[in-house]
C-alpha cells in the first residue's frame, strides 16, 4: 500500500493535465463513471487506515482528545465530518464486510453505505443475520439505482422484501433505532465567519426540537404592523432574547471560578467617548454601539493592556487563578492554547507553566489556558510548554514526536 498509493497518485495526476477538451462525450462521460468509482474506492482505504489509526491510539500518543479532532489537525476537516468517517470507520471494521466489500469495489457510495449499514444492524436485531444478508444483496442493489435520501426511505420497508412475515413487528424496532441515531447525531457547531459573526448549524433530536421551538416561537411574532425583520430575523432575535434570559437567572453553571458572563474587552478613554469598539472573550468584535449597550447592564472591570494587547495589571498574586487573573489569560489565549484545539474559554483550566508546589508562581506570565483533556495531557505526557518572546504560550513536542522539537502554537483563538 505504502508504494502503490504513490504511484496511484502519480496516475492521477497525469489525468488532471489531460486536455479533456479533446475526448468524445461517450468517452467523458466514461471517465466520469470510473473517476467517481475509483473515489470511492479510495474511501474505503481511507476509512481502513482511520480504523487502524484509531485503534492504535495515535491521536492520543500525539497529544489529540481524539481521533476526530487529530483528522480535523491532519486532513483540514471539520470535526463533525471527522467523527461521522471514524463512526463509519468502526462500524465497517467490526459488523458489516459486505458493506465494506461493496464499498471497496466502488459497487456503493460513502453515503449509500452509512445507510446500508444502519438498515443492515436493524434487520441483523430484528430477523437475524440470514436476512441481514438477503437485506445486503437487495440494498447494493438498490444502490445502484437510488441516492442516499431515496435509499434510506426506501429501506424502512426492507423487511418486506427478506422478512415479510415479522415486517410489522421490526417496523418498531427501526423507528426505535432511527430515535437512537437522532439521538447519536445530534450536534451543534459554531463556526467563526471572517467578518467576526457566527454561522449556527447542528442538527437538533426532537425532544431539544421541541424545547427550542417553545422558547424562541413566542418571541418570534412581529412586534407590530411596522415590524419589517425577516422571519429569520425575528428568530435569530428570539434566539438572542433567550441567551439574556438564561443568562439572568444566575442557575448556569460557573466556568473557572466566576459566573457565566459575557467578557467585553474595551478602553475605558474609548467607552467613555462612545467611539471605542469592543472585542468579545471568544475573539469576535464588536461595534462602539453593541458595547455601549452592553456596558448599560455590566461591571466594569477594569485591564491595563500593553501596546502589544498583552494584560499587564491584573492584581495580586494567589495561589487559584481566578477573577482578574483569569479574565486576563482569557484575553491573552482565547481558549485551551494547545497546539489544534478549539476549546473556548469556558472549557478550560488555568495551568500554572512551574507548577505552583515547586515555587512558582500564580501570575500571568506563569499560566496557560489549557482544557481538561490537555491539561492532563501536559502533567502526564512528554510535551512543555513556555511563553515565547511575544508572551504567548508555545509548546514543545516531545523528540520521538518531532526530533527537531520545534515549537508550536495554536492557531484557532487568534484575535488578528
Amino acid at each position: 500500500m505504502v508504494e502503490e498509493l504513490p504511484q496511484a497518485e502519480d496516475a492521477i495526476a497525469a489525468c488532471a493535465d489531460t486536455a479533456i477538451w479533446a475526448l468524445p462525450e461517450g468517452e467523458l462521460i466514461a471517465a466520469l463513471d470510473t473517476a467517481y468509482r475509483i473515489e470511492q474506492r479510495l474511501a474505503a482505504v481511507k476509512l481502513a487506515l482511520i480504523r487502524e489509526l484509531d485503534g492504535r491510539g495515535t491521536a492520543t500518543t500525539q497529544g489529540a482528545s481524539s481521533t476526530a479532532v487529530w483528522l480535523r489537525e491532519r486532513l483540514r476537516l471539520t470535526v463533525p465530518a471527522a467523527r461521522r468517517l471514524v463512526d463509519l470507520a468502526a462500524v465497517l471494521d467490526t459488523g458489516n464486510p459486505g458493506v465494506r466489500h461493496a464499498l471497496a469495489d466502488g459497487h456503493i457510495t460513502v453515503e449509500q453505505a452509512r445507510v446500508i449499514t444502519d438498515t443492515i444492524d436493524t434487520v441483523q436485531t430484528a430477523a437475524g443475520p440470514e436476512a441481514a444478508d438477503k437485506a445486503l444483496g437487495v440494498l447494493v442493489e438498490w444502490a445502484g439505482q437510488f441516492d442516499p435520501t431515496l435509499l434510506r426511505k426506501l429501506s424502512t420497508r426492507i423487511l418486506d422484501h427478506v422478512a415479510p412475515d415479522i415486517a410489522d413487528a421490526a417496523a418498531k424496532a427501526a423507528l426505535d433505532a432511527e430515535a437512537r441515531r437522532a439521538t447519536r447525531d445530534r450536534h451543534l457547531t459554531l463556526s467563526t465567519l471572517t467578518d467576526g459573526r457566527l454561522r449556527l448549524t447542528g442538527i437538533l433530536d426532537t425532544e431539544t426540537a421541541g424545547l427550542l421551538r417553545a422558547a424562541i416561537d413566542p418571541l418570534s411574532a412581529p412586534s407590530g404592523p411596522d415590524d419589517q425583520r425577516s422571519p429569520g430575523q425575528r428568530r435569530h432575535d428570539a434566539l438572542s432574547d433567550v441567551c439574556r434570559l438564561a443568562l439572568r437567572t444566575g442557575e448556569l453553571p460557573e466556568h473557572g471560578g466566576d459566573s457565566a458572563q459575557v467578557v467585553v474587552t474595551t478602553s475605558y478613554d474609548g467607552l467613555t467617548r462612545q467611539l471605542g469598539s469592543g472585542t468579545l472573550d471568544t475573539g469576535l468584535h464588536l461595534t462602539p454601539e453593541a458595547v455601549r449597550r452592553l456596558a448599560c447592564d455590566a461591571g466594569i472591570l477594569p485591564a491595563v493592556l500593553s501596546g502589544a494587547g498583552q494584560p499587564l495589571d491584573i492584581g495580586r498574586q494567589r495561589r487559584l487563578i481566578t477573577g482578574p487573573l483569569r479574565r486576563a489569560l482569557i484575553l491573552r489565549d482565547g481558549g485551551c492554547a494547545f497546539p489544534g484545539c478549539d476549546r473556548p474559554p469556558r472549557w478550560c483550566d488555568a495551568h500554572h507553566i512551574k507548577h505552583w508546589a515547586d515555587g512558582g508562581q500564580t501570575s500571568l506570565a506563569n499560566a496557560v489556558l489549557l482544557c481538561g483533556h490537555h491539561h492532563r495531557h501536559l502533567h502526564h505526557g512528554d510535551w512543555t510548554v513556555r511563553l515565547a518572546g511575544d508572551g504567548h504560550p508555545e509548546f514543545v513536542p516531545p523528540a520521538w514526536l518531532d526530533p527537531e522539537q520545534l515549537p508550536r502554537r495554536n492557531h484557532y483563538h487568534r484575535r488578528t
